[in-house]
């Protein structure tokens, strides 16, 4: 995929509605169940950076869409050279689970969207005065949406992704509370569907999130 501008790339994370984490993902299929996704409506993808064939993954799936048609990136996250190999693996987003200054500026560097993890106040503001193009607020179901909608209230400029315990039936409060995009893994992603071949219950699951997302930002 040719790189876009850090702001066109925001806006396809938020067209998306959801980032589909895809933890655990098996060369085999990984394909199939990216296909699945993008027939569902859900077209960002984050492949976790602790499966030691990430990169490969990243640039696998990267590969098998248009430019316009999904935007493929790197989670798990957690030092500068992983960063650097996501992104020239062809990551156009970085996420992490944590707030690490070196990974912000790396993907500063190479004008790459990067979401880090934050928890409080005070970890928003600094990863955003860092340079985070948006935070990730992990993981979301230890205070739920009421938390994320809280920090809004004095930070509305800064981008929330919610990540962790967001499933179909909260992912409007996220999006009620003030998230950009919410993160999903196990929620979207149904193991046993994918080992049984059954990527049509991936994409049934993907649909459901798209219009519970849709539904939320149409209120």
């Amino acid at each position: 995929m040719v790189a876009l501008d850090v702001h066109e790339d925001m806006q396809r994370l938020a067209d998306s509605g959801v980032v589909a984490v895809m933890r655990g993902a098996d060369a085999d299929t990984i394909i199939d169940v990216a296909d699945a996704l993008h027939e569902g409506g859900v077209t960002a993808y984050e492949i976790t950076a602790d499966n030691p064939d990430a990169m490969d993954l990243i640039r696998e799936v990267s590969a098998s869409f248009s430019d316009r048609e999904a935007i493929v990136g790197a989670g798990t996250v957690l030092d500068a050279p992983t960063a650097n190999a996501a992104i020239q693996a062809g990551a156009e987003f970085v996420v992490g689970p944590n707030f690490d200054e070196g990974v912000v500026e790396t993907c500063n560097r190479y004008g790459t969207l990067v979401a880090p993890g934050i928890m409080t106040p005070t970890e928003a503001v600094d990863a955003y005065s860092a340079g985070a193009d948006l935070v990730k607020v992990f993981p979301a179901s230890s205070l739920g949406p009421g938390h994320l909608k809280s920090m809004k209230g004095p930070l509305p400029q800064i981008p929330m992704m919610p990540t962790g315990g967001v499933g179909l039936d909260n992912a409007a409060d996220y999006v009620d509370a003030g998230a950009v995009v919410v993160g999903a893994g196990g929620a979207l992603m149904d193991g046993e569907a994918i080992e049984n071949g059954d990527f049509e219950v991936i994409t049934e699951t993907a649909r459901e999130f798209s219009n519970v997302i849709d539904d939320a930002r149409d209120d």
